[in-house]
């Protein structure tokens, strides 16, 4: 075997180490960044409060007044209502 192609196989060798190297280094920094991106389990149960409930018909008409008298019956006017539930 000559010199030059012991030099070579010798390179390939490392040149291959240096690839395994970095596949398996990827590979385990992609599988800890995946598991650090996912937000923390729930600790046991834990207790949501209720949504509320929508207003009834009555309750909205209480809560929302109308102006009255409206100013002209042919005229078309808008209101509006802010509802703070609480």
């Amino acid at each position: 075997m000559t010199e030059s192609g012991g030099r070579r196989r010798t390179a390939w060798r490392w040149g291959m180490a240096v690839w395994v190297v970095t596949v398996a280094f990827g590979g385990g920094l992609t599988l800890w960044l995946q598991d650090s991106a996912e937000p923390p389990e729930p600790y046991g149960r834990q207790e949501s409060s209720p949504a509320p409930t929508p207003l009834s018909e009555e309750e909205w008409n209480t809560a929302c007044l109308r102006p009255t008298p409206p100013p002209d019956e042919n005229t078309v006017y808008d209101y509006a209502c802010v509802i703070k539930a609480g």
